[in-house]
């Protein structure tokens, strides 16, 4: 059995959350090719804006319950009295903007996966459907954003989606491994190459 503390993993996994701990070692990067996932991870990244990922993992079970286990058919029909209890819901982040943004991207990634088969033949796109594999050396070397993270952010807009700027964006693209930006000395970064 692997000693899971001795193990090379990327600078930004560090204290004792072990929800963080597993989200780097098991999800972080790993090519997500199922629209149900997408649309998960488009609410948690919005949500986390100006926040850390820690705490929006730390809701995040809190989150599946809140909207419908991220079905986004079910969560573009909430009502005006959805959101409102929505709003009044401790278990999760309680900001008017993100919670209408969650509502109306459920409706704008619809509106894509009617057009293009699927969101993910939507998204993938932006990598030339498969993912980028980086080679940092250090976590001063990965970028905030991308020229794919700004095209992708732009087409988003442009079709009705809120909170994705290219920041938004390229965190969207490093969690759902369009792109891997694990660092090379870190355990994970192999395994992900070759889920490519």
């Amino acid at each position: 059995m692997t000693d899971n503390s001795r193990r090379n993993r990327c600078g930004w996994v560090s204290g004792g959350n072990d929800l963080y701990l597993a989200y780097h070692d098991e999800e972080w990067g790993v090519p997500v090719r199922d629209d149900r996932a997408q649309f998960e991870f488009l609410i948690l990244e919005g949500a986390q804006a100006g926040l850390s990922w820690a705490t929006v993992l730390n809701k995040r079970a809190a989150y599946r319950e809140a909207f419908a286990q991220f079905d986004p058919e079910k969560v573009a029909r909430f009502s005006e009295r959805r959101i409102a209890a929505l709003l009044a819901n401790p278990a999760i982040i309680r900001n008017r903007l993100k919670v209408n943004a969650a509502v109306s991207n459920a409706r704008a990634f619809l509106d894509v996966q009617q057009e293009f088969d699927g969101f993910c033949n939507y998204i993938w796109s932006f990598v030339g459907g498969s993912p980028i594999q980086n080679r940092w050396r250090r976590m001063n070397q990965v970028p905030a954003t991308s020229a794919e993270s700004d095209a992708l952010a732009r087409d988003l807009k442009q079709r009705g989606f809120k909170f994705v700027g290219s920041t938004i964006v390229y965190a969207h693209m490093q969690a759902t491994g369009m792109v891997n930006d694990h660092l090379i000395g870190c355990f994970r970064h192999p395994e992900c190459r070759d889920l490519a």
